[in-house]
């Protein structure tokens, strides 16, 4: 049939024939058969993706992690569908998500029981712990966040926004900035704040656990647009010698209260910064395009001390193209960089060199990028 096909198309105006390997449509060239295939294959991939995205979403609604965490052991699919009351004419359905979650490294998947009456057992693997509702480090508000309807809608007005003068899709699409549905969207604040917090609570874990060094010798550290605090907390309850302060809006922090090494403080990071030994970026400057990175990197300059007496600036964020990098790994930044795009005037995501461009025209003499924050790196800038 596949032959009689093609051979059908090689012969037609569509496709007139010129070799046995290659299709041609007008100056267009298509390769052999298995060619083709494989760019269609590549076509419905990328269509596709989104299942996965929303198989990780129903996962976390469901409370599938939970129900085996719960369960204290490996489960079989019948146990999981009985722990989820699934409507039982529904129950071939938890069979195919969970045949995606695995594939994905979701679950581990294994068979037990007799030969001849054998079944499938659901483990938990490290990504699916991250899905627990009570774990100390939740990636769940993270996944809320980005397939959130404000968040995901903005690409359908991608095309229209590149001929518009909108300032970003999420305006095309929702009427108002990404900062203006914080303000006015409860529900989607919310979501927003739940995944930052979650985000700030394991990023810290990861520093104060196996990269201490960062703080060494600090007294004083100012986490610039810091939210609640969650950060910083962690840090001064980690580091009972470093005064922290968490530096944000007025509105948000002048009501929060600190403890001995910790305090809130309103401002705008765009004029002036508290004088501090180490101030702190955590996933701030992504948010702003060049200028306005520029700006902030010169008031952090202005904050802190030479770096023969400690002063440095410590960035946390994405680095497009560090070394040994991975495929997967790239094409997740890139996917952010696209995100940043559609959320923000100016943000975007940057690579190594754009990064080393905007230190040393802020005035930076040295900086380091260690990649040991998964996609993310931590940066370390001194005067």
């Amino acid at each position: 049939m596949k032959s009689s096909f093609l051979a059908e198309l090689s012969g037609s105006k569509i496709f007139p024939y010129r070799s046995p390997s290659i299709l041609i449509m007008g100056s267009i060239h298509v390769e052999s058969a298995s060619e083709l295939l494989e760019a269609q294959a590549l076509v419905w991939n990328y269509s596709l993706n989104y299942v996965n995205c929303m198989s990780v979403k129903y996962a976390i609604q469901l409370g599938i992690s939970d129900i085996i965490h719960k369960h204290g052991q490996p489960m079989t699919l019948s146990q999981i569908v009985s722990a989820l009351g699934v409507n039982p004419n529904k129950a071939h359905g938890i069979h195919r998500l969970m045949r995606v979650l695995v594939l994905a490294g979701f679950f581990s998947q294994q068979k037990v029981g007799k030969i001849d009456h054998q079944e499938d057992k659901y483990f938990l693997t490290p990504s699916s712990r991250l899905l627990l509702k009570d774990a100390p480090f939740r990636a769940a508000p993270f996944v809320f966040l980005i397939l959130d309807p404000l968040i995901v809608s903005p690409f359908h007005s991608l095309s229209a926004w590149f001929k518009n003068d909108d300032s970003t899709p999420f305006e095309t699409t929702n009427g108002k900035n990404f900062w203006g549905c914080v303000a006015d969207e409860p529900k989607f604040k919310n979501t927003f704040y739940h995944a930052m917090v979650s985000d700030s609570q394991l990023v810290a874990r990861v520093l104060i656990e196996d990269h201490r060094e960062v703080f060494k010798g600090l007294k004083s550290l100012v986490d610039v647009g810091g939210g609640t605090g969650t950060m910083a907390e962690i840090i001064a309850n980690a580091f009972p010698e470093i005064q922290c302060t968490v530096f944000y809006l007025p509105h948000v922090v002048d009501n929060l209260q600190g403890t001995k090494n910790l305090n809130f403080l309103g401002g705008d990071m765009f004029k002036a910064i508290p004088s501090v030994d180490a101030v702190l970026l955590k996933w701030i400057l992504h948010d702003w395009g060049d200028e306005e990175s520029l700006k902030i990197l010169e008031r952090c300059r202005e904050a802190i001390p030479s770096k023969e007496k400690g002063g440095k600036v410590i960035i946390i964020d994405l680095a497009i193209g560090m070394e040994d990098q991975s495929e997967e790994s790239t094409e997740t930044q890139l996917c952010f960089d696209m995100l940043m795009m559609s959320l923000f005037n100016t943000g975007k995501e940057r690579s190594v060199e754009e990064w080393k461009k905007l230190f040393l025209e802020a005035g930076f003499t040295h900086y380091k990028i260690t990649p040991i924050l998964g996609l993310r790196s931590l940066i370390e800038l001194y005067p």
